[in-house]
């Protein structure tokens, strides 16, 4: 059984540490913050202080950190993945990154014979939880192929789409999606409680129609209890958003739903909520958390 190497033990991180351990692999770590480490250390994950550490002492390596600056410095920085690398190795980023830099990663890794994957998910805390995740993958057929087993432990989809960046891109394609479900999600609330009806029954009632998605059934009720932790933060959601609207300008693209999604975001961030989940979006109307109305 080959031994994993995994950095970033984050909110998803952990959880998906936790499936490799379950499933019997061995599996090596590094965080930044070491102290992020310490639950999957305690259920015998192996740290290491360095992100070069564990790919030496490693077959697969997987990344899921917070900014494409963080990808590169993991990759490319002097302690980093490349220095220890070999053609021996895959590796895989799971982080939502850019495809400009899943490309050059690629490239980086095809020059040494090092097999890289830019493998992006979706799903948030709660997937990565269940072993859900939605997994979508850039990248040459056979690196796939032998990463696929090890992806399948801790997902429930996941598909090659295309060469390095395709990944990248498809997770874009989503987070496109998420942004316009989520505000649809927050004035729907908002609409609801103002015009006075039950907003969990409201929620219990379109959620069986076509207004059902992902986004309702799961942040919908974390609203109504005023849980605004981080399945996925805001901060991290704004980075994304970005990404995909400087990726469609690039192709010619105008998104104005996606571009309004970011706006919103951002002042969400601004009002100091950047830490918390996505569904804190609902904020802006509801600035105590709750129903006003």
């Amino acid at each position: 059984m080959k031994k994993i190497g995994f950095i970033g033990t984050g909110v998803m991180g952990a959880s998906i540490v936790k499936h490799l351990l379950k499933a019997g692999y061995a599996v090596n770590v590094y965080n930044r913050t070491k102290s992020k480490a310490d639950e999957v250390v305690a259920l015998g994950a192996v740290w290491q202080d360095t992100p070069a550490l564990v790919t030496k002492a490693s077959d697969v390596v997987f990344t899921i950190v917070g900014y494409p600056q963080d990808v590169e410095e993991v990759y490319v920085g002097e302690q980093g993945i490349f220095s220890e690398a070999t053609p021996a190795h895959i590796l895989v980023d799971m982080t939502t990154s850019t495809p400009t830099l899943a490309k050059k990663l690629y490239q980086l890794g095809k020059d040494q014979g090092i097999a890289v994957l830019d493998a992006p998910v979706s799903g948030g805390d709660l997937g990565a939880k269940n072993g859900t995740l939605t997994v979508m993958v850039g990248g040459d057929q056979t690196a796939y192929e032998q990463a696929a087993p090890i992806i399948e432990v801790f997902s429930g989809k996941m598909n090659l789409q295309g060469p390095a960046g395709s990944g990248q891109h498809t997770k874009m394609a989503n987070q496109i999606m998420i942004a316009g479900t989520m505000v649809g999600m927050s004035e729907l609330m908002v609409y609801a409680d103002k015009a006075g009806l039950n907003v969990e029954k409201v929620l219990d009632t379109v959620g069986g129609g076509s207004a059902a998605n992902w986004s309702l059934a799961n942040y919908g009720p974390r609203i109504l209890k005023q849980d605004y932790s981080a399945g996925f933060f805001v901060k991290h959601f704004i980075k994304d958003l970005r990404i995909a609207l400087d990726e469609a300008d690039k192709m010619g693209l105008t998104l104005p739903g996606t571009a309004l999604a970011a706006q919103l975001y951002e002042q969400l961030a601004e009002a100091g909520f950047e830490n918390d989940g996505t569904q804190a979006l609902i904020k802006l109307w509801w600035h105590s958390g709750k129903p006003e109305a």
